[in-house]
């Protein structure tokens, strides 16, 4: 079971994300102002000033008719002053935002505010606001350490049940490495904590001695596990701002290595590992990820950055014990790390530069962007991604194993984006081509598809008929090209089409 985020939407919708906040260029930390000592308990009205109520009026966009606009909904989380003239939240408090308000506590009046930063990867965004007035008053909270497990942590926010500040208290439970709710693929430092954390209270800050430790951000619902809460811990938070300095977002390293541990004895004496419960065996490279041509399947990483790797793949991290790829996430791009590595029972050592972040993002959420597609003749063609698979509930099994094997199968080699015909929109032209819905496009006129761009510069070449081949279905769909453009009009009027094609946004 995965956790949700804790944004607050309508009551029908409260299992929706959280939103994350995402900066803006900053300075050093340093100039964070220290709160006093114990401010959550002794003196609140400071903290209380510099948090904000953030409502989002989003609008979705519509992946089963890609032409027209999407549902308008409204959410609701927190966000905090983070220097002096920004707001730091959750991504998925502001995503898909049309208009952002922020509201302070004794004060009746709403700010506007837009978001400058967004990294939907780690779950955090920064915000502007119009009216420098709001600051008035505030102070930015400084940033803490990782706490300690069985310390206290305050959790401050605007969650369900009131209107004014919440102030939860909970202990440290756990520090380990979870998946991220709001994209949905990718994982990083958490910290568990047993505080209330309820819908509204995404984004809010959580203090311990009167700084920082934390982001609220993710919490599992009632029915499955009860008071477990989840915050984004100070190294994420403190490396999202790093990233942002030069005016964007680079997005989070990754190795695109999979380790498996080698605590079986047997095993090890195979690979000439002495016993003494280090290095990891690598079973497999992503010939699309940085380390392609560094690192090879079945290498044994002895040790990262001059972090002795545990058999289980984990190093010691300023005191904790986290998975080895935690030390590439600190990295940025054009950065890179040191690897000493065990290959046919010899040792070598290697530099695998992070010239890039990971390429394809088809199998997590996105959000901020508009569904991509191409109508040609009734037939709509989108590429394949975790959000047309939310909308839309294909029954075609090719398109399951093809999300799901994308990446360990690479088949990102033959398919960069998987084009699928996703809907037909009824006409005479298209009367009896139902059995082609949800089949994955390999070519037309002989030419392949490899991504939607291609389709479409495919139906643009002058041709009497084109000829479209599917994976694994040997009958070709053929289209007239008179009988497209003499039907082009009818199925514009009739289904409200207003463009026929958008290509500017990219699933990759």
């Amino acid at each position: 079971m995965q956790p949700r985020c804790l944004s607050l939407k309508s009551l029908s919708t409260l299992a929706l994300f959280l939103g994350v906040a995402s900066v803006t260029p900053l300075g050093p930390l340093s100039h964070f102002a220290l709160l006093p000592e114990r401010a959550d308990a002794a003196e609140p009205s400071p903290i209380r000033k510099s948090l904000a109520r953030i409502g989002n009026t989003s609008q979705d966009p519509n992946y089963r008719q890609p032409w027209l606009p999407g549902v308008t909904m409204s959410s609701s989380g927190t966000g905090w002053v983070v220097t002096k003239d920004r707001i730091l939240t959750n991504a998925h408090v502001v995503s898909n935002a049309r208009f952002l308000t922020l509201e302070k506590e004794n004060d009746p009046k709403k700010y506007i505010a837009t978001v400058e930063h967004i990294a939907h990867d780690c779950d955090l965004a920064i915000l502007k606001v119009q009216d420098p007035t709001f600051f008035t008053g505030t102070i930015p909270l400084e940033l803490g350490d990782i706490p300690e497990i069985e310390s206290e942590v305050s959790v401050f926010g605007y969650p369900i049940g009131g209107e004014r500040l919440s102030v939860t208290r909970g202990v440290v439970s756990r520090i380990d490495f979870r998946p991220y709710a709001h994209s949905g693929i990718d994982s990083h430092l958490t910290i568990q904590i047993d505080a209330a954390i309820n819908p509204g209270n995404s984004g809010g800050p959580v203090l311990q001695k009167g700084k920082v430790v934390g982001v609220a951000f993710q919490g599992f619902s009632g029915d499955v596990a009860q008071n477990v809460g989840y915050m984004i811990p100070t190294p994420v938070i403190r490396r999202f701002l790093e990233d942002i300095k030069d005016g964007k977002y680079d997005r989070y390293m990754d190795l695109s290595i999979t380790p498996f541990n080698t605590l079986n004895p047997a095993m090890r004496k195979g690979l000439g590992l002495p016993d003494d419960d280090k290095g990891v065996l690598i079973s497999s490279v992503a010939s699309a990820g940085v380390c392609a041509g560094y690192v090879k399947p079945g290498d044994v990483v002895l040790a990262i950055d001059g972090l002795a790797v545990a058999s289980d793949g984990t190093v010691e991290l300023e005191g904790e014990r986290v998975q080895m790829a935690e030390v590439a996430e600190r990295k940025f791009r054009g950065d890179s790390v040191r690897m000493t590595l065990l290959r046919a029972r010899a040792k070598l050592e290697v530099t695998v530069p992070l010239n890039q972040a990971w390429p394809f993002a088809m199998q997590a959420n996105q959000f901020d962007v508009k569904p991509t597609y191409v109508l040609f003749g009734g037939l709509l063609f989108q590429p394949l991604s975790r959000n047309l698979l939310n909308s839309v509930q294909f029954q075609n099994p090719r398109l399951t194993y093809f999300f799901e094997a994308f990446v360990p199968r690479e088949l990102y080699k033959e398919h960069p984006e998987v084009v699928i015909l996703s809907g037909i929109l009824a006409d005479p032209i298209n009367t009896y081509l139902g059995e082609f819905k949800e089949g994955i496009v390999e070519e037309i006129n002989g030419t392949p598809v490899r991504t939607l761009s291609d389709l479409a510069d495919a139906f643009a070449k002058p041709a009497e008929f084109y000829v479209l081949r599917f994976v694994g279905n040997g009958r070709p769909l053929v289209l007239e090209r008179t009988a497209v453009e003499a039907a082009r009009e009818r199925i514009r009027s009739r289904y409200g089409v207003q463009k026929e094609q958008f290509l500017e946004a990219s699933i990759r």
